[in-house]
């Protein structure tokens, strides 16, 4: 999602002692090391494929029993009434950061990430583009991923945010509204029982979402001369696309026109140098691409999870 500023505080609280008292009664076996082997990095996981043990971020989403262990967390999931994706307790030890990144993949394009800071201390400091923030403990905040952002524990004590990742469904865009644009707080409803993604990408993208992944890094592109031949190849490629899917729509017969294109495609672009203009995130274009369309767009049947960094 794509928000106004780097970072959003939602006009939401949550009672940050009994949140950690539920952390700290999680077996030590709970944490698991990040993936990506980042130094002081850890996570217990609250929202997994099946609610099983896994890093993926695609299939039927599920409570974990961790997730299960702990019910004032669940009880603050439902009271955001969002329809939850992959989440989790994120730790970050004394000393350790987070380095600098932008939140690229498919994913987050897709999804927005709200941070819950439940154990922290002052020397806590998130950085997103220009800006540097403390998430004082209990509070609720949004930022946007797609700008580089960084983490950095200057204390002494363990980090630890309950980071949930959720699609821009009605009550999430309620506390938005409220907390960017000054509109009136949301009626208040009923804590929901808790909902779960089952579908996080479509087995072959509409041309319509493949229009708006391009319209969305037009938005970051640098000005460049190479810059209007560029987008007039991904308006041919768009038109491509939609004709191939007014023609198979999602059979997977249509799979060897769809990968064609995208491989003349990146072709075309690697050639002409068009691939490396530089997003205002200090994002390659193909970078970009690869991982928001050449990936996704029309996938192998069992493609490869990414990997996240735990900001």
């Amino acid at each position: 999602m794509r928000l106004k500023q780097p970072f959003l505080k939602l006009h939401k609280s949550f009672d940050a002692d009994r949140l950690a008292a539920e952390i700290r009664a999680l077996p030590a076996a709970a944490w698991l090391p990040h993936p990506g082997n980042y130094p002081g990095n850890d996570a217990v996981l609250l929202v997994t494929p099946e609610g099983q043990m896994t890093n993926g971020f695609t299939g039927q989403m599920g409570a974990t029993d961790h997730l299960r262990a702990c019910p004032y967390i669940m009880e603050v999931m439902g009271d955001i009434g969002a329809v939850w994706g992959r989440s989790r307790l994120m730790g970050l030890g004394p000393g350790a950061s987070v380095p600098p990144h932008v939140d690229v993949n498919y994913h987050w394009r897709t999804h927005m990430r709200i941070h819950i800071p439940v154990i922290t201390n002052p020397r806590v400091l998130f950085t997103c583009g220009d800006e540097s923030v403390h998430m004082e403990a209990g509070s609720c905040w949004l930022f946007d991923s797609f700008r580089m952002h960084n983490v950095h524990n200057g204390g002494s004590e363990k980090r630890v945010h309950l980071v949930l990742d959720t699609v821009d469904g009605e009550e999430m865009w309620d506390l938005i509204d409220e907390a960017q644009n000054g509109a009136p707080a949301p009626a208040p409803r009923p804590p929901r029982p808790l909902r779960f993604e089952k579908v996080d990408m479509n087995k072959i993208m509409s041309p319509w979402e493949v229009r708006c992944h391009i319209a969305f890094l037009a938005e970051y592109a640098v000005p460049d001369p190479r810059l209007e031949g560029v987008l007039n190849r991904l308006e041919r490629f768009a038109s491509a696309w939609t004709s191939v899917w007014c023609e198979y729509e999602t059979d997977p017969a249509g799979l060897p026109d769809y990968r064609r294109l995208i491989a003349g495609l990146r072709q075309n672009l690697m050639a002409s140098g068009g691939g490396s203009l530089p997003l205002r995130n200090q994002v390659p274009l193909i970078r970009a691409l690869t991982e928001l369309i050449f990936d996704v767009a029309a996938p192998n049947p069992a493609p490869s999870a990414p990997i996240a960094l735990a900001s």
